[in-house]
């Protein structure tokens, strides 16, 4: 699944399928790289997705990295290559169990064989924000290319609960890292931020806006929501060399409704939010986001 390139070791922490091997196919193909495609998907018909190794997956990680790489490379390289559709399929339905739960939402670190035999599952009272609002994506794109609708309403169950409940968390239009997934109460915790545990929650309101066609708005609203909470509370302007005109998204905690703690730090995990502000920008037309502020 990972690869140490200085001892050349592998480590398999994501099911023991290849995830590298998963993951590449979409850069190898963009890169004009066919002939190693090509090898790579003749491997790709060997992964047996209905087991592993592993007593838990995270669902997350199964889903970004093997649904997602599978998805995408089928996609760029035209849909020629029937396998990839195949095994997105069977990993799909595989994942799908994952949801099988007395609220539907998904158990994100996942006894696989428990829910494969049918043995009862409930979802997390803790759950990472970003495992559960970053499914999507790839929810979506498997229903679109199968037409089985029942991939999309999974995922569909879990924006309508982000929706309902945006402006009840601590800081209105920004949900906490943590989140209630046992209790579908998205309200609770009192840590923001646009970096990691919480990042492609963010990221993947636009893109799934993209992805529906624009179909509806709940998408747009809801990144929007974000994005005006967000620079009110998150975004800070560092200091730097030459004064150049700079936003970097922090954190925040709310500790009562008197007093809070900024943080104004940015993190790896939080430098996609440039790129996400920049493509929503071009999506919605909000060209004021694409211009720096006034000094």
């Amino acid at each position: 699944d990972e690869v140490a390139p200085v001892s050349g070791k592998s480590h398999n922490g994501f099911g023991s399928w290849g995830a590298t091997l998963v993951d590449s196919l979409d850069t190898l193909w963009i890169m004009g790289l066919h002939k190693e495609f090509a090898v790579a998907v003749g491997e790709i018909g060997k992964i047996d997705f209905t087991t592993t190794p592993l007593a838990e997956l995270n669902v997350f990680e199964t889903t970004v990295r093997y649904l997602g790489g599978l998805l995408s490379a089928f996609d760029v390289s035209g849909h020629r290559h029937k396998v990839l559709l195949r095994k997105a399929v069977e990993l799909g339905d595989m994942l799908y169990v994952a949801f099988d739960t007395p609220n539907r939402m998904p158990v994100t670190r996942w006894d696989w064989m428990n829910g494969a035999l049918g043995g009862s599952q409930e979802a997390a009272r803790f759950s990472l924000l970003a495992e559960v609002g970053s499914l999507t994506l790839e929810f979506t794109r498997l229903s679109q290319l199968t037409g089985d609708h029942k991939y999309y309403d999974a995922v569909a169950r879990i924006t309508d609960v982000f929706e309902r409940q945006q402006n009840l968390t601590k800081i209105p239009g920004l949900f906490a890292t943590f989140i209630d997934t046992k209790n579908a109460d998205f309200t609770r915790d009192t840590t923001f931020t646009l970096g990691g545990m919480s990042d492609s929650l963010y990221e993947y309101f636009p893109k799934q806006h993209l992805m529906l066609g624009g179909a509806n708005q709940q998408y747009r609203d809801l990144y929007q929501t974000a994005l005006t909470s967000a620079k009110q509370h998150l975004f800070f302007r560092p200091l730097n060399h030459n004064n150049q005109d700079l936003l970097i998204p922090g954190s925040l905690t709310r500790h009562s409704s008197a007093r809070q703690t900024f943080t104004p730090q940015g993190e790896h995990l939080s430098c996609f939010a440039g790129g996400m502000v920049a493509l929503a920008a071009k999506a919605f037309n909000q060209t004021h986001d694409l211009r720096p502020p006034a000094l």
